[in-house]
Formats: C-alpha cells, structure tokens, sequence
C-alpha cells in the first residue's frame, strides 16, 4: 500500500500499574505529542481497582483531548464517562449491546488478531475500528509476531473503510512497516512507559517517526 494517510499514536496502560503514581506519567507522555486514544487496560483487575484508575486518569487524558477507553467494562465506562470501550475478540451481539449501552457517539473497537473475517464481523456490527496483530513481538503479552499481521491490515486497508489500529512490539524505530500497511493506528504499551528517557520523550520520538513514515 502506498498511498501517504496520517497515522496517528494510540497509547494502552501497562497492565499491571499504580494508579497515582501513573497518573503523571500519562501527563507526561501526552505532553510529548498527540495521541489519539489512551485505553486502560488492566487484565484480572477489579471493579474498584478500574474506578479508581479511570477517576484518576479520565479528566487528564480528555483534558488533552485524547479519548479515553476502558478495556471491557462497559456499563462500568458508560457510568463514568469514558469515550467508549475495547473488547477483546467480540461477537456482533456484544458489539451492538455495547453500542446501545454506550450511544452512537462512543468509541467500540475490537481486536482481531489476524482475523478478517472476525474483523468484518465487528465492523459491520458497528464497530468504530478494528485491531490486528501482534504486529511484531510482543514484550507485554509474550506474544510473537504473527506473520499474517501486516498482510491483514495491507488487505482491511484496501477492502474497508472502518479504520484499523497495527498492535504488538510497535516502537518508534518501527513504525514504518505497519505505516506502509496502511494502518490508521499504531499501538504502543511498552516502548512507551518503559523508555528510559520517560513517556514524554517516547511519545515524541513516535510523533517525529510518523512524521517521517508518511
């Protein structure tokens, strides 16, 4: 894929993290650079651990008018005015229930590994974008690459118009491949908190990388 598009950033929290403590360094990161979208991921939490966290992130993430999503816990995101919710390898039901819960403005995304076919499902249940990978390997799930990854969004980027998020292993040095793709999204997790000048400098070396990938 060739044509030139504007790729933007989208950050997903750690998934272990405390959260004040992590409060500013999203403040940090999201002075670095824009970023589209900031999910709060975090896998075997509770209800009270994903309230107190997204209390404590949702004001500066909107603040920089970023979109703040839940990972699941949808009722949950609609109570506390989350943009929306990720779900994780969802069915058409759990896409529209999640719509009719959330409103026709929120945000519904879904993952779908390498999955076309799971890909159109969610996209014609109103999913508002898809995600495929892991792109590269995955230092965060322990996931290798999936060698259908860029293929896929190479072919979502040609057959449909819901935009589509490249995940897994994606750091500045390497944005360019899923760029090329086609991707309208790329994903970071680690390449961005665990940076050793900080998120800020991560975000920037991203925004300086998608510059020069288009």
């Amino acid at each position: 894929m060739t044509d030139q598009h504007d790729c933007q950033l989208y950050l997903v929290t750690p998934p272990v993290f405390d959260p004040a403590a992590f409060a500013s360094l999203v403040e940090d990161a999201l002075k670095g650079g824009p970023v589209a979208c900031l999910q709060l991921w975090a896998p075997g939490a509770d209800e009270d651990f994903i309230r107190s966290a997204a209390k404590r992130l949702r004001d500066p993430v909107q603040g920089h008018e970023t979109a703040f999503v839940l990972n699941g816990w949808v009722k949950l995101a609609a109570y506390l005015g989350c943009d929306g919710v990720h779900l994780d390898r969802a069915s058409a039901k759990e896409v529209k229930a999640a719509k009719k819960t959330l409103g026709d403005d929120a945000i519904v995304g879904v993952s779908a590994g390498t999955s076309r076919h799971d890909a159109m499902v969610a996209a014609e249940a109103g999913a508002d974008y898809v995600s495929f990978g892991p792109v590269f390997d995955s230092r965060t799930k322990d996931l290798p690459a999936e060698p259908d990854a860029l293929a896929a969004i190479e072919w979502w980027g040609e057959m449909m118009e819901t935009p589509c998020v490249a995940v897994g292993g994606i750091a500045p040095e390497t944005v360019k491949k899923p760029v090329d793709a086609g991707a309208d999204f790329v994903c970071a997790v680690s390449s961005v908190w665990d940076h050793p000048d900080g998120p800020g400098a991560a975000v920037a070396a991203f925004t300086q990388a998608l510059k020069a990938a288009r």
